[in-house]
C-alpha cells in the first residue's frame, strides 16, 4: 500500500467519528496500544526524539531498500500519534518517505486538536523520520 493510500485509509477511519474528538482520541489511544514495541535495548538517549514533551523513542532500519520504523512513548496519546506515523511511513523507500506530504494530518484535524507542545512533538517526529530516511538515501 502506498503512503497516500494509507493516509486515505486513516482519513476514512477518523471520518467515522465525525466531530467527536473524544472518540478520535480513544482511537489514537487504541492505535498506540497496538504499536509493536521497540526493543528495550533500543530505548537509548540517542533514539529519543528531540522536541517532544513526552519521551518518544524511534528506531529506523533499512531492509531490502525499505525503511522500517519502530517506536514507543511514555504517554498514551503521543504513543498513538507515533503509531500513526509508523503506520504511514514504515515499509517505504527513503525517497518516498522524504517526499511524503502527509496531508492526512490536516485532513483529520490532528494538529489543531493537539496542545502546542504535542503539535511541536508531532513536527519533531516527522522531521526525525524524514531525516533518518534521508540518511539512508544518502548512504545508498
Amino acid at each position: 500500500m502506498s503512503i497516500e493510500e494509507t493516509e486515505q485509509e486513516i482519513t476514512e477511519e477518523f471520518a467515522l467519528f465525525g466531530t467527536d474528538w473524544e472518540g478520535k482520541y480513544e482511537h489514537l489511544i487504541d492505535l498506540g496500544r497496538s504499536l509493536p514495541l521497540i526493543a528495550g535495548e533500543l530505548k537509548t538517549e540517542d533514539r529519543l526524539i528531540k522536541g517532544c514533551q513526552s519521551k518518544v523513542w524511534l528506531h529506523s532500519r533499512l531492509e531490502n531498500g525499505l525503511v522500517f520504523f519502530s517506536a514507543d512513548s511514555d504517554a498514551i496519546i503521543t504513543k498513538g500519534i507515533v503509531a500513526l506515523m509508523v503506520r504511514v511511513l514504515s515499509g517505504h523507500t527513503p525517497a518516498e518517505i522524504v517526499a511524503a506530504k502527509l496531508g492526512f494530518i490536516d485532513q483529520i484535524g490532528l494538529k489543531e486538536h493537539l496542545s502546542p507542545t504535542r503539535a511541536n512533538g508531532l513536527v519533531s517526529m516527522i522531521k526525525q523520520m524524514k531525516l533518518d530516511a534521508l540518511a539512508f538515501q544518502l548512504k545508498a
